[in-house]
């Protein structure tokens, strides 16, 4: 599958660097370099696709070059090169706030880098790492390591959920577009990078920059498997986010921006809210038999259909908001076990019943009759009927 050449934090194992970031797009946008344009000139900046708004003409302070970002810079490197110590890259970003995520910087975006601060903060170098080599690590790991997230963007692009009404009467409700075509007729699965058309444009108040989140349909009439004749709905899979490049009166150009499972013609488009990453909260009433509360409920779907899920996997519960369920609830994945107690000559043996610890999940999505959850801990795998409770 086609990759962008996005680079994530961190090109020295032990540093506690954030903005090791790379221009997001396979593709070079001719523009001024830093030494064309000089301080008070006020240069046009050429059109080029990009997430940001960014600024259409600029006019360079004094003791300023302008830096148009080509393919493979970073804001590491460019702090490195311009102001003698990448450690300065959060300079670069707080003169160029119309970057509203430092993770991600385009070809042709232009940045505004201020010559002067390069003799305030050449040479310095954060106390935290000043005497540590790229490849040796520090006696206490956990202070320069950024924390665990129980959920991030990455996991939101992957999420399933339960429509009860059905997929299509959801979509309608969501006012959903769909993806009608793609630049390149031969391919069937797209992934990131790849230009898609929609079905909706100016007349329905699309615009420039919008982004959209791809809905895939995975599953028709899921049915409870405790319950046979329960039809819970329809799954569907958020499988990436889109952005619009270009609106006509009634279709639209787009860029599948993020994505890590395929994106197909006919995928379904809603308005598209940025996530938020929520931090990993461990419980530690782990003892068993695990007390089981009155509204558990059990696993109805495993993301991908998995017969087996563990750490990082996503499950779908029969409870929900209704049942006193929220994003951010940690809860604990048990399974119920029933054992003879007999001497094993009797027709019916007496049995007991007892749980045990499977292991932790964080409601991610809920929703009224059922909630989406990340598998957080596993000590083993976590199976279709397993409880799962508060």
């Amino acid at each position: 599958m086609h990759q962008p050449t996005c680079l994530h934090a961190g090109r020295m194992r032990s540093l506690p660097v954030t903005s090791c970031l790379l221009a997001a797009l396979a593709f070079t946008v001719t523009g001024l370099s830093a030494q064309e344009a000089a301080p008070g000139d006020a240069i046009k900046v050429e059109a080029h696709t990009s997430k940001w708004d960014y600024p259409k003409e600029l006019k360079i302070p004094e003791g300023s070059k302008t830096h148009m970002v080509q393919k493979g810079d970073t804001l590491w490197d460019l702090a490195g090169k311009y102001l003698g110590n990448p450690y300065a890259w959060p300079q670069i970003w707080e003169l160029n706030q119309w970057i509203k995520d430092p993770h991600w910087i385009y070809p042709g975006d232009p940045l505004i880098i201020d010559l002067a601060r390069a003799v305030a903060t050449a040479g310095s170098v954060p106390d935290a790492v000043a005497n540590l080599q790229p490849d040796q690590r520090r006696a206490d790991p956990s202070s320069v390591r950024r924390p665990e997230m129980g959920f991030t963007f990455q996991d939101f692009i992957q999420l399933p959920y339960v429509a009860p009404e059905g997929a299509e009467a959801h979509y309608k409700g969501q006012g959903a577009y769909t993806i009608t075509s793609n630049k390149r007729a031969d391919r069937q699965y797209l992934a990131e990078g790849e230009v898609v058309y929609l079905n909706g444009g100016v007349d329905q108040g699309l615009k420039v920059g919008d982004r959209f989140l791809v809905l895939k349909t995975v599953a028709r009439k899921l049915m409870h498997p405790t319950l046979p004749k329960k039809n819970l709905g329809d799954v569907i899979k958020q499988v990436g986010v889109v952005r619009v490049i270009t609106a006509q009166s009634k279709g639209s150009v787009a860029v599948i921006e993020r994505s890590l499972d395929t994106v197909e013609i006919g995928d379904r488009l809603v308005k598209f809210v940025e996530p938020a990453n929520i931090p990993l909260q461990l419980r530690t009433d782990t003892g068993e038999p695990v007390k089981t509360a009155p509204n558990a409920g059990v696993v109805v779907y495993s993301r991908d259909d998995k017969l087996h899920s563990a750490g990082g996997d996503m499950i779908i519960i029969d409870k929900g908001a209704n049942d006193g369920l929220k994003v951010g609830d940690v809860l604990l994945a048990v399974r119920v076990r029933t054992f003879p107690v007999g001497s094993g000559t009797e027709k019916k043996p007496p049995t007991e019943t007892t749980t045990h610890y499977l292991g932790q999940v964080l409601v991610v999505r809920a929703d009224a009759q059922t909630v989406t959850c990340r598998v957080l801990r596993s000590t083993e795998e976590i199976l279709t009927a397993d409880t799962i409770t508060p």
